[in-house]
């Protein structure tokens, strides 16, 4: 059944959380490059296959004693906050693909997906997902606004991330990300001990 309350929900925090993401400088970079079009296929491409693996292991999840898995939840959020506090910056230049010799769709989109496939594996908004598929067991809730938030972060990588960066520092947006999952975690851990 899905609902609207963790769609919301699951699509602030993964949203925030993926904004100051190497990959969102990347889909920034290759926007630049490449027809912004052809470069989010394959960006939303390979984001769809992420959230469904991380949604499908969350699923697994909830087949645990619900205590258990909440305190997992709680201290997997805390140790997201503490990444988000702690990672140093960097250019991300490092991850992009070779510049294809020419603009047909499916090599660009192919570079944008397999950049994102490598780029994302076992990345921080990943593990969230799975978390909130074991929090909330909905995971069609979950995996839609995950996805949703995913696609419009590379949207806005792709086609407008230098405005924004302009206007709203990095700092602040990974500070408001590691608050939300703080708060997660704290919700998460008083459920595993209160029952």
């Amino acid at each position: 059944m899905l609902s609207l309350t963790v769609v919301t929900i699951t699509f602030g925090v993964v949203f925030l959380a993926e904004l100051p993401d190497k990959t969102a400088l990347a889909g920034l970079m290759l926007g630049t490059r490449y027809r912004a079009s052809y470069v989010f296929a394959g960006v939303a491409a390979a984001f769809a296959v992420h959230v469904a693996l991380a949604v499908a292991a969350g699923s697994v999840l909830t087949l645990l004693p619900h205590r258990l898995v909440q305190a997992v939840v709680g201290v997997l959020f805390l140790a997201g906050a503490a990444m988000l506090l702690l990672k140093k910056g960097g250019d991300g230049d490092g991850d992009q693909p070779k510049d294809p010799s020419d603009q047909s769709f499916w090599k660009v989109s192919g570079a944008g997906f397999m950049l994102i496939l490598v780029a994302e594996f076992g990345d921080l908004t990943q593990i969230m997902t799975a978390n909130l598929a074991a929090r909330y067991d909905s995971p069609l809730s979950v995996g839609l606004g995950a996805v949703l938030a995913l696609w419009a972060v590379a949207g806005i990588g792709i086609l407008g991330g230098r405005t924004l960066m302009r206007y709203v520092p990095l700092r602040l947006i990974t500070k408001v990300a590691a608050g939300l999952m703080l708060a997660l975690a704290g919700f998460s851990l008083y459920e595993a001990v209160t029952g």
